[in-house]
């Protein structure tokens, strides 16, 4: 298990040393296997995927009490509910969730033949916490270029208006690097960027989700949340891609599982599996020793 950590919000230093190319790159249509080319042609032009199947009910309820134990964990050790960052490098669990077939297909038909899984964070809005996520860009606080990279945010609980779900800006993705201020203390922002007037550059779309859904955006798609105003928690896992020729400043290569194809380049470190977890809750074998059957999930087209 790695016992590195990294900085979740980059110093703007650290960006400005890396020449970085933060442009669009569209998926081809033609290169549909799991995705319809409509669903390719749709993301070129509004900067995300909505709703897909990842988890069946069953599945999602063990994925939801194993992070529970985890954020009791963290939180134990001085943490809080946004603070369980590049996880895949901690836990098996996680790890199993970055790498899953049913998941990797749809990023592989928007990113190319050769992918990495480089990054895992869970954003948990606890009931009441006053937490929003401003408009931002995902790419604007990434040592990464060229731009080509995805973000898979998988519910692990309900997600909707009330609770604070993900809202998209569409199209937004084709603006480029926008500018950005610091957010105010008064933001009470999970983050530190907040991008103005960010429903000029295109319509608001509600990415709301039930738990075992999850969508696909863009890391140059304008995206944010609000406060959780409900009595129930909002619980999701980002999972970052790219394709594997994109390159990492700040040691973010270290990070980096090749989940498709290969690095030929062997830049990302596409480091082995955690095994301070042999046994999950949602795999075959932890299904049934909880008396569940395990469903089949197709990674086929929906």
């Amino acid at each position: 298990m790695s016992t590195k950590e990294y900085r979740i919000i980059p110093q703007d230093e650290e960006l400005a040393r890396q020449q970085r190319d933060l442009q669009f790159r569209p998926a081809d249509p033609a290169r549909a296997r799991v995705l319809t080319s409509r669903q390719i042609a749709d993301y070129n032009q509004s900067g995300y995927v909505r709703r897909f199947r990842a988890y069946e009910p069953e599945q999602i309820l063990a994925i939801r009490q194993y992070f529970d134990r985890l954020l009791e964990k963290t939180v134990a050790a001085g943490g809080n509910s946004y603070s369980i960052s590049t996880a895949h490098l901690k836990y098996g669990g996680v790890y199993d969730i970055l790498t899953n077939p049913v998941i990797v297909d749809r990023v592989a038909d928007l990113l190319g033949d050769d992918v990495v899984a480089w990054g895992s964070h869970f954003f948990c809005k606890m009931p009441g916490d006053g937490k929003a996520v401003a408009w931002h860009q995902d790419a604007s606080y990434w040592p990464l270029s060229p731009s080509h990279a995805v973000t898979v945010w998988l519910a692990i609980d309900d997600a909707d208006l009330e609770n604070g779900c993900m809202k998209f800006i569409a199209g937004s993705h084709h603006s480029g690097h926008l500018t950005y201020r610091r957010s105010s203390p008064e933001e009470h922002n999970v983050l530190d960027q907040t991008v103005e007037n960010a429903e000029s550059f295109g319509s608001v779309v509600v990415d709301d989700l039930q738990a075992g859904e999850a969508s696909i955006h863009n890391d140059l798609l304008l995206h944010g949340s609000d406060p959780n105003s409900s009595t129930r928690r909002r619980c999701a896992l980002t999972l970052r891609y790219a394709a594997a020729a994109v390159r990492a400043g700040s040691g973010w290569n270290e990070k980096g599982v090749v989940v498709r194809g290969q690095d030929p380049s062997g830049h990302w470190a596409n480091p082995a599996r955690p095994t301070v977890e042999y046994w999950m809750p949602w795999s075959t074998e932890g299904m049934y020793s909880l008396g569940i059957t395990p469903p089949v999930i197709s990674s086929s087209k929906k």
